[in-house]
């Protein structure tokens, strides 16, 4: 059985997406004999919501060879859906099971001192090299070799006999932000650090340092790979804009379950925060704070009904949320979207992010384990 709220997941959009960028990074002029930049496709956090399986096995048909998860735990869910693509995983290892790196032959990030000594450790252990991505810290203090140390913290990393540098990237703290001036510190602090490893004698094949943010807003940090995200799942990063083609890849959507009136006076749900100013006509629709809504909806977001919004009002209930239907002629059955199109209105992401003083990343992201996702069939090769 079903229940009444679904995610649809439109895999052929998710395909359609990725191309799109990879054709977008392709008409920026390149040095003599430069490839393109291609896409690290960003899979973490249950692919941002959609489903990391069936979004990683799509992207893989799509022409996707690197994956990027957040942990080992996301990198051996991806393998055991049959993903064979290179997985890079992001997050710090220093504190975890290393195993699962060699079963599942995940490429690792090695980001601190700490972390170096116990991949190689491992390495040793399984009798193995290590191809690592090297992650520097250029100014968002968080997980990285800091940019000005390099010369004393990396020669112990880059002599390690098990370990084989592949890769270096940063992250941008502010990449969304085009008034911050972090952004360009950040690049030049990168670009120095990456003389820093030339100096040191370290030949990475690539290097990586842009989000979907920086896709959009600056092309000299492209380099040699981008990590899409948000862009792949068809939602712009805000307040920034795109001129990439992009469609939105999931859809929330309910059912109206019971329609009832209210007299002038009455109040509806918990702590009696609506009061009906006129005859007013409710909808219940069952989806709620349990399915990764958030209470903010009440009074400030609405949902699509027989192609009309009906804004939300009362309180966003555990299971369930009210929307004012007055007028709207609305019966039990009605297809209610929560995000997605219907008729010729859609809510998206974004507008539902703003409504409440979130961002598009935590909307998806909290999209709840017990609403199904059903997908549409990808293109395969």
């Amino acid at each position: 059985m079903t229940r009444p709220t679904v995610a649809r997941v439109d895999l052929r959009a998710l395909q359609s997406n990725y191309r799109r960028i990879a054709e977008f990074l392709s008409r920026e002029p390149r040095a003599a004999g430069a490839p393109a930049p291609r896409p690290i496709a960003v899979v973490k956090a249950n692919a941002y919501g959609h489903g990391a399986s069936q979004v990683a096995r799509a992207l893989e048909d799509a022409g996707a060879d690197l994956l990027a998860c957040a942990d080992i735990e996301e990198g051996a869910q991806l393998r055991a859906a049959g993903v064979r693509a290179e997985i890079l995983v992001f997050g710090a290892l220093s504190v975890s099971s290393l195993d699962g790196l060699f079963d599942g032959r995940l490429t690792p990030t090695i980001s601190t001192p700490g972390a170096a000594r116990a991949v190689q450790t491992a390495a040793a252990k399984h009798r193995q090299q290590v191809a690592y991505h090297l992650k520097i810290d250029t100014g968002m203090n968080r997980l990285g070799f800091r940019f000005d140390n390099l010369r004393r913290t990396l020669p112990e990393l880059l002599a390690s006999p098990n370990l084989r540098l592949d890769a270096v990237y940063t992250h941008f703290a502010t990449a969304d932000d085009p008034a911050s001036e972090w952004f360009e510190r950040q690049r030049t602090r990168f670009i120095t650090a990456l003389a820093e490893i030339e100096a040191l004698g370290a030949t990475p094949r690539y290097r990586h340092a842009a989000n979907s943010a920086a896709i959009l807003r600056d092309s000299r940090v492209w380099f040699d790979r981008v990590r899409p995200g948000l862009l792949l799942y068809g939602i712009v990063p805000p307040p920034l804009a795109s001129t990439i083609e992009l469609t939105p890849v999931i859809s929330l959507i309910s059912r109206v379950v019971a329609v009832k009136g209210m007299r002038p006076g009455e109040v509806s749900s918990y702590g009696a925060r609506f009061t009906a100013e006129r005859p007013t006509t409710i909808a219940i629709v069952p989806a709620g704070y349990a399915d990764g809504l958030d209470l903010r909806l009440a009074g400030r977001g609405a949902v699509l009904i027989r192609g009309r919004r009906a804004p939300t009002v009362g309180s966003v209930c555990m299971d369930m949320l009210i929307a004012d239907v007055t007028g709207l002629d609305a019966s039990p059955g009605d297809e209610v979207v929560i995000i997605g199109a219907q008729g010729e209105d859609r809510i998206d992401v974004r507008e539902m992010a703003s409504a409440i003083g979130s961002i598009p990343w935590e909307i998806v992201c909290r999209i709840g384990s017990r609403i199904e996702r059903l997908y549409d069939a990808p293109v395969t090769q």
